[in-house]
């Protein structure tokens, strides 16, 4: 059985109902009124270039029954070509394109044809779809001084409140226009098998990054944005972070594939920030950071606006390489509440689950109603890693407050960490321990629950970090850690090839293990 995810005026993504993780774990074939038009083996299927306002008849050979849906109307497809753009790679295209997105009727389609569109930052507005051809691309010019500085903070000039715009890792920071830049603005699909390549290895933008004064742009950047989807398209090579949805609501990621070498600077894939409902289902990822960062400020970003990054549903994502798999922080001073991570492929990465907090965030730092399930794991250093103890990006960070192990009072800068669920994954090949979780002796983490998961090591493990926290030894081929955890409860866990115990829990409130 197949369940429809996206319909857009020229595509359609679907996702079938089962319990693996990503692929199907067979072979399929998709036809479109009787016609064959896809064969796949992942769980997760799109088809592009359809037309407006059409109903269709979907069927497989894996299903009996026929499924029919209709595209979304639109009031004009507009070519960039017919505004002068060249798309030849070589002109800048950026009056061209910015002209043709000026003037889009409402509900109206930007088409990009096969070329390669040099531009510099593009602004998109309400009610607009931008597609792009299989064969186009909308390429970043690598030009430093054509990409706009957006100011942090400004002064309204009437009421004398503060009105926020440009951030950079949780701080309101005057940051470099993104390449695809909104703000304020509503009902945005961006669509179709093309590439948006930020060029950033053509460009200065990965050199000596820590003594940049300006945030780097981001390739994608949605400021205070709601009901925007992206579909299928390939996302590479960004300045900074590659989708970056900020204080946005209804923001959806389908069939999406992003892309940066393994060494680039703070490339991270998807960065949703003090957002809410947020869809990321069928997407690949392969980046020199995070894959994924959920995220919600720093302390002055969350005691303002107090608003956090709730309602994330990621499903049938495949993660190679990168830091973290998925990652909660380190900026959560407004919360992360409600994530479920399901169905996904984790391989290579340094963790998969990476929570990363510490004492300054916050008492509005509240992670609560985590749950991973049906998740592989191949080749991820640490699976699990819950940290209250993070010593990275702030001028304080190694700090005796970060770093003490005593029982301080917990008062304003306090982070609080509820409750998290882990259940039916395959962790392989394991390197530095199986899972490492760290609460704060005055505040320690509510609740933990693993069960149904099973654990194996490399038999070439390397001793390494579990977590970016001071005075933590190198560990390898650790079992599971827990401490300051207030319940713990551990249920069908193996754990296979370990040197030491299996189970390391110290300062546990109630432990309960079968």
């Amino acid at each position: 059985m197949i369940r429809e995810l996206f319909i857009s005026a020229t595509s359609v993504c679907f996702e079938w109902v089962n319990d693996k993780a990503y692929y199907k774990g067979e072979e399929y074939c998709i036809y479109l009124n009787g016609e064959a038009v896809y064969k796949g083996d992942t769980n997760v299927f799109s088809l592009f270039e359809l037309q407006p306002d059409t109903t269709y008849e979907l069927t497989s050979d894996k299903w009996q029954d026929k499924l029919s849906f209709t595209t979304k109307q639109e009031s004009a497809c507009i070519n960039v070509i017919d505004f002068g753009a060249k798309g030849d790679g070589v002109t800048d295209d950026t009056v061209a394109c910015q002209s043709a997105i000026n003037c889009l009727p409402v509900d109206a389609r930007l088409y990009f044809p096969e070329g390669t569109y040099l531009v510099s930052p593009l602004c998109l507005k309400s009610h607009m779809t931008l597609e792009l051809h299989p064969n186009a691309t909308i390429l970043g010019s690598t030009d430093r001084d054509k990409y706009p500085v957006i100011p942090g903070k400004i002064t309204d000039m009437v009421t004398g409140e503060e009105v926020h715009f440009g951030t950079w890792e949780g701080i309101a920071r005057p940051m470099h226009q993104a390449l695809i830049f909104a703000e304020h603005a509503e009902d945005i699909t961006i669509v179709g098998k093309g590439t948006i390549d930020g060029n950033a290895p053509a460009a200065d933008w990965w050199i000596d990054v820590d003594n940049q004064p300006i945030g780097r742009p981001r390739l994608v950047f949605l400021n205070r944005c709601k009901n925007v989807h992206m579909h299928g398209f390939l996302a590479k090579d960004s300045a900074s972070w590659q989708l970056h949805p900020y204080f946005s609501e209804n923001i959806d990621f389908f069939d999406l594939e992003i892309q940066a070498p393994k060494n680039s600077p703070n490339t991270d894939a998807i960065d949703p920030e003090a957002c809410d409902v947020v869809n990321i289902i069928g997407c690949r990822f392969s980046v020199g950071d995070d894959c994924i960062a959920i995220k919600s400020g720093k302390i002055d970003i969350g005691r303002t606006f107090k608003q956090p990054a709730n309602r994330h549903t990621i499903t049938n994502c495949i993660m190679q390489f990168g830091h973290g798999a998925v990652v909660l922080g380190s900026e959560m001073a407004g919360g992360v509440t409600n994530l479920t991570v399901n169905r996904c492929v984790f391989r290579q990465t340094d963790r998969g689950l990476r929570i990363k907090t510490r004492r300054g965030r916050g008492k509005d730092a509240v992670i609560d109603g985590v749950l991973f399930e049906n998740i592989e794991m191949d080749g991820v250093l640490t699976p699990i890693v819950i940290n209250m103890w993070y010593n990275c990006c702030d001028p304080d960070r190694h700090s005796e407050y970060v770093w003490s192990r005593e029982a301080l009072p917990v008062d304003e800068r306090t982070p609080y960490l509820g409750k998290f669920t882990f259940r039916n994954m395959e962790c392989e090949n394991c390197e530095v321990a199986a899972c490492y979780c760290d609460g704060l002796p005055e505040q320690p983490i509510r609740g933990i629950t693993i069960e149904n998961i099973n654990f194996t090591y490399s038999p070439d493990a390397r001793p390494g970090q579990a977590a970016s926290r001071d005075y933590l030894p190198d560990f390898c081929r650790v079992g599971m850690y827990f401490d300051n955890v207030k319940e713990l409860k551990i249920r069908n866990v193996t754990v296979e090839g370990q040197d030491g115990e299996e189970l390391i829990a110290d300062h546990i409130g109630f432990l309960d293990r079968e």
